[in-house]
């Protein structure tokens, strides 16, 4: 049996990064956990949000899954090292702002970041700045609101949110701004009409899937997808179908981590 690789964000935000994966790996069978019964993750403290990864980590071991993608920023921040310690035989991928790469190609020396408050008072943002961003002014805002929106697949209500986040920003000076969080990439167009056309808009979905790929050079499946969450399977249907990502051949379902996905799908 051919091991498929796991995905897991507190609710859609995370299939952004399952997109990537995909278009790198097409013939690869990919597991992705929504834990919506426990979202947001913004709102979770630390012990509770390492708690939980764990929960999830030893679910994706049940289902035969040996590499990870923690496609959650707040969840990266907090539980990617625990869970690598704890799983070693598991390999883990985490999201992390991309605050490097921004930092190398602005011509401004000013960087905004958009990301979720637990994101920007994680540690591992912290140490992100500190190693990529020497000499580079960062203007960070914490999102609020915007992943609500994106769950109720209310992506223009975000607009006037995105234009209150930004101009800051832009007023610094910023070309270019950092997504940090996985929901907000489903935002990259209303974002592209609101700040001008040479701010570089940076998702760093696309250089996660690279570094997944590198990790799984000899993936094979079927090219299977398997949606599944923790919250109700109608909700999530209809949000998969509001953002278009019910793609043929995929296969949704819930769980509470009890159960093998391979009962559900």
């Amino acid at each position: 049996m051919v091991s498929p690789i796991g995905l897991f964000d507190s609710g859609v935000g995370g299939l952004t990064v399952l997109r990537e994966v995909r278009g790198l790996l097409p013939e690869v069978d990919l597991v992705y956990l929504a834990d919506q019964a426990w979202a947001p993750y913004g709102e979770r403290t630390l012990t509770t949000l390492r708690t939980r990864a764990t929960a999830i980590a030893q679910w994706f071991m049940h289902q035969g899954v040996s590499l990870v993608v923690v496609a959650c920023n707040t969840a990266s921040g907090a539980a990617l090292h625990e869970l690598r310690a704890l799983f070693p035989a598991v390999t883990f991928v985490g999201m992390e702002p991309a605050v490097k790469p921004a930092a190398e190609t602005s011509t401004t020396g000013v960087v905004g970041v958009l990301a979720t408050s637990g994101t920007l008072n994680a540690s591992l943002y912290a140490d992100v700045v500190e190693r990529h961003a020497d000499g580079v002014v960062i203007i960070e805002r914490p999102g609020v609101g915007l992943v609500d929106l994106v769950e109720a697949g209310d992506l223009d209500s975000t607009v006037p949110l995105l234009r209150k986040y930004l101009e800051p920003m832009l007023a610094e000076g910023a070309d270019r701004i950092v997504l940090g969080c996985t929901h907000y990439p489903f935002l990259i167009d209303h974002i592209a009409e609101l700040v001008p056309a040479d701010v570089v808009i940076v998702d760093p979905a696309p250089a996660v899937a690279r570094q997944v790929a590198t990790m799984a050079p000899d993936a094979m499946g079927s090219g299977a997808t398997l949606l599944m969450t923790t919250g109700s399977l109608d909700t999530f249907t209809a949000q998969l179908a509001r953002l278009g990502l019910l793609g043929p051949g995929t296969q949704v379902g819930a769980t509470d981590l009890t159960q093998n996905a391979s009962d559900l799908s």
